[in-house]
């Protein structure tokens, strides 16, 4: 196939598009790289590149010329950049999806894959069971409104015009290739730095850790599934911040203290108390589950990240 990914620069884009190119698929990759190149040499190499911005109607038309499927990953990401720019993340979402939509419409494009976000569950995330795609959302963020706001014009999409659309909801992806904006490679360079290790709040919220080899695995077994779905991809284990904290502590051997302290004022909407998803749509559609345990997963980053650090 030939496959065009947005955000395919960024940290879920460039492993997807890896691995969709070492799968023998023509990938192109359209990225503003505002944040950085995370594609390998090899893999760089290997795609179609377009430098520029989803909004762009133009640039998106003809990036996907000729493509069967598109995976629309771009976005504005971290909780600080998108709580300081609520009209940019909300124009990304929206006017991108839009571009994307009516790329798809001229070019023939079979198959949308869209980004979505498990942070639409939001405050609903406090019921005791992992959470469904049915579970009533609860969106209370610019990023998560616009998310959800295009999951329901993506099924639209599919109501009056028969494309092909998954909105996929990751739950809380880490990996190789991840910036410290995000939990994980925070609290592992606070490691490496011999610094202290910050959690924001109390740290018994608890989060649901993907690993990224499993959900791009899940993100390709997508590819060709008709209709209109939203799917989770939650590994279905529930941890808490400062149990994460302390595994990442152990895994380096670090001599950090973990510090508690009281979380912005503009990380309040962000901030959940409890957050488990199920993966069961998942596995019926695709007969796969994420199933990497999250010390397996941390032990790989350390590995991968700072094999200079195991050796000394």
């Amino acid at each position: 196939m030939k496959i065009l990914v947005t955000g395919g620069a960024g940290f879920i884009g460039s492993n997807l598009s890896r691995k969709l190119v070492n799968e023998g698929h023509e990938v192109v990759v359209l990225d503003s790289l505002l944040r950085g190149n995370k594609l390998d040499k090899d893999t760089f190499a290997k795609v179609k590149f377009f430098k520029g911005d989803v909004r762009s109607k133009q640039l998106v038309l003809e990036a996907s010329k000729g493509c069967d499927v598109i995976f629309h990953l771009a976005a504005v990401l971290g909780v600080d950049i998108v709580a300081d720019n609520p009209v940019e993340t909300m124009d990304v979402e929206v006017i991108g999806t839009r571009n994307v939509v009516e790329a798809s419409e001229t070019n023939n494009v079979k198959y949308i894959l869209y980004a979505s976000t498990s942070g639409i569950y939001s405050h609903s995330a406090i019921v005791k069971n992992a959470l469904t795609e049915e579970v009533l959302v609860d969106p209370r963020t610019s990023y998560a409104m616009a998310k959800r706001y295009n999951e329901i014009y993506l099924a639209s999409h599919h109501e009056e015009r028969g494309i092909n659309v998954i909105s996929i909801r990751f739950f809380n992806v880490y990996g190789w290739n991840q910036d410290n904006r995000m939990v994980v490679p925070r609290f592992f360079e606070q490691c490496e730095d011999g610094e202290d290790i910050t959690v924001f709040g109390s740290g018994e919220q608890t989060r649901d850790f993907t690993y990224i080899e499993d959900t791009i695995e899940a993100c390709c077994k997508l590819i060709g599934i008709k209709g209109s779905h939203i799917v989770n991809i939650a590994n279905e284990s529930e941890w808490c911040i400062s149990e994460l904290a302390s595994e990442i502590k152990s895994i380096t051997k670090a001599k950090s203290n973990i510090t508690y302290l009281d979380a912005p004022k503009k990380r309040y909407d962000y901030e959940v108390e409890r957050r488990v998803g199920s993966s069961e749509k998942l596995f019926k559609l695709t007969n796969y589950k994420p199933d990497t345990e999250l010390r397996e997963g941390l032990q790989k980053i350390y590995e991968i990240n700072y094999p200079k650090a195991i050796k000394n």
